[in-house]
């Protein structure tokens, strides 16, 4: 049997107080393909990086074959030291790796390598990282949440890619699909431990379950062992001293097993403040179009959405999701066609970027929106620590900046300010990007139990799947869809996924053949100008110039004293006119750069 590619060996680390990794474990052999789960927190990008070299743990052992390559995936990339996407991307080749197969793998991630570092999204960032990762080939490949800011094109495209590819893997995901599909080990990262289930993510929810109610049965027969050693102390202590010594050393000794024992996380609880019913009319769209820069958006779409409906929006990056929901929600207006909302509709906004929170906040800000020490939820007023907890923060972390917070509590602090006001209108733009899959459960029984409607946008297919009554989806060229059911039931009646942009301007995922989408889809390559993102840049601070010269102009016009100097009288309302018209132009102009980022960063 050949020996191991890696192995960590009783791995203990602390940061603060509690120990993150307590005796952790993992064996990477061979063409293994392992999935490395636990909740937000646990410590899994730790052990990641203590497996990848990058962090030194206070005890244990860490082995890597002296003849295997590894690569590591990390959540946020620094590319600030490459002039270009490409440069960044060749550091990460070993003499003897072929360039030719990090031109493909760019290519195919919607990259072409010239971009420059200090202008891509966040999206680019990672897609570059994942690249750099993906093309030296290594014999490890450390995965970090390699599906986030991933579309699905992008995500079954790299599905396959791992499928075929001949290196050992090691998976953190929230992508139950993603991992159900790719893994045939799974690694359980529980209070600083770890167990190892010999089958894929499959079969991991419910051997989970059954550890958790094993531990319980064991709790409660130590508890009452305990109690049964209490009340012979009490009532039943003879004069044999020895024995009598020893078995009160052995009731101490279960007691402090009992206090040194780790209960799992707990559950985060997800209550909704619903407001009063909306009418049985959600929304309702009639021929609806809108395009940017000549480019076909929406096209003559209609639809109709009734009460408690769950809809599902999917589609490549760019393909207008978010622009599709803002015209919905009555957000935007179309260019042609009409929008009829409903009465009495009440909505509550999660957006995928995460725009509401500000970084000087602390948690306690951020939770009360900087007001007071009060959250009503549900009708009920809650003190805001009572409410950080519900949602898995410790009192201590009341006033830590939002700044520091990792994504998945980042994306926690979000979910808490969507659900807690009051509403029948729940529209969600990937709100399972950072949770854990505890959560994700949690948030799936939310929208299930919801008196209200639900707009989610997501490219995550199992999430899709469990959540919608329908899905509407980007066929291309403006085109959209409506299937009932959820992301596999759209499949089954479309013959085929979601597709990315089809840059030639046909409408891409149905072609005469049907091409699936792991062998056709290719990821939007759309960028925006480098002369457009410096004009976005430098436009706000243009129209605020303007906007004061209005002002000055404004009051000189205002000035009694000016309409006896008809020259200069002529020149200031001159200037005046050509200042609003300059700045109506500046406007309409940022709001068409505005737009066009927002659909090119997804």
């Amino acid at each position: 049997m050949a020996p191991p590619l890696l192995t960590l060996q009783n791995i203990h680390l602390t940061f603060g107080v509690t120990p993150l990794l307590a005796g952790a474990d993992l064996q990477v052999d061979e063409g293994e393909r392992l999935c490395l789960v636990g909740r937000n927190g646990s410590g899994k990008s730790t052990l990641l990086k203590v497996a990848a070299g990058l962090v030194e743990c206070d005890e244990g052992d860490r082995f890597v074959h002296p003849s295997a390559t590894v690569r590591y995936l990390e959540q946020d990339p620094d590319l600030s030291a490459h002039a270009t996407i490409r440069d960044y991307v060749m550091s990460g080749l070993a003499p003897g790796d072929a360039d030719y197969r990090a031109d493909y793998l760019l290519e195919k991630l919607g990259l072409t390598g010239e971009e420059t570092p200090g202008q891509v999204s966040g999206g680019e960032a990672r897609r570059a990282a994942l690249v750099r990762a993906l093309a030296p080939d290594p014999d490890i490949l450390l995965l970090d949440e390699p599906t986030n800011h991933l579309d699905l094109p992008a995500i079954e495209w790299l599905e396959e890619e791992l499928r075929h590819c001949r290196s050992a893997l090691v998976l953190i995901s929230h992508d139950r699909r993603f991992l159900e599909n790719l893994t045939r080990k799974t690694v359980w990262l529980d209070r600083g431990q770890t167990r190892q289930l010999d089958q894929g993510f499959g079969g991991f929810e419910a051997w989970r379950d059954t550890v958790l109610e094993q531990e319980q049965d064991e709790l409660h027969k130590l508890d009452r062992k305990i109690v049964r050693e209490e009340d012979w102390l009490r009532y039943g202590v003879t004069a044999r001293r020895k024995r009598n010594v020893r078995r009160l050393g052995d009731l101490h000794a279960l007691k402090q097993q009992r206090r040194d024992h780790r209960g799992p996380q707990g559950q985060v609880k997800l209550e909704v403040s619903d407001a009063n019913e909306s009418g049985k009319l959600v929304a309702e769209a009639k021929n609806v179009s809108l395009s940017y820069c000549e480019r076909a958006i929406v096209s003559d779409f209609s639809t109709k959405i009734a009460r408690n409906a769950r809809i599902g929006l999917v589609g490549p990056n760019g393909a207008g999701k978010t622009t599709l929901l803002n015209i919905l929600t009555g957000q935007l207006a179309p260019d042609s066609g009409s929008v009829r909302l409903g009465t009495k509709l009440e909505i509550a906004s999660l957006d995928q970027k995460r725009v509401a929170l500000k970084d000087d906040w602390t948690l306690s800000e951020a939770l009360t929106q900087g007001s007071g020490n009060q959250v009503e939820v549900g009708g009920k007023t809650k003190h805001v620590v009572a409410y950080m907890k519900d949602f898995l923060f410790p009192p201590e972390q009341a006033n830590t900046p939002v700044h520091v917070l990792s994504g998945g509590e980042r994306a926690r602090i979000m979910l808490a300010r969507a659900l807690a006001l009051p509403s029948n209108l729940l529209v969600l733009d990937e709100p399972t990007n950072d949770l854990d899959l505890e959560t994700l459960d949690l948030l799936q029984g939310l929208i299930a139990d919801y008196a209200g409607t639900v707009f989610l946008v997501s490219h995550d297919r199992d999430f899709l799947d469990r959540c919608c009554t329908s899905v509407i989806i980007a066929e291309g060229d403006g085109i959209w869809q409506e299937y009932a059911g959820g992301y596999a039931d759209m499949v089954a009646q479309r013959g085929a996924g979601v597709s990315a942009l089809d840059k030639s301007g046909g409408k891409s995922g149905k072609s005469a053949d049907k091409p699936t989408a792991s062998a056709e889809a290719k990821p939007e390559r759309r960028r925006m100008a480098n002369k457009d993102r410096y004009a976005l840049k430098l436009l706000p601070d243009e129209i605020e110039k303007l906007s004061q010269e209005i002002a000055r102009l404004e009051a000189d016009m205002a000035d009694p004293k000016l309409f006896a100097d008809s020259a200069r009288f002529t020149a200031v309302s001159k200037r005046l006119g050509e200042a609003m018209q300059d700045r109506a132009d500046k406007e309409d102009r940022w709001l068409e750069l505005e737009a066009l980022r927002e659909e090119i960063e997804g």
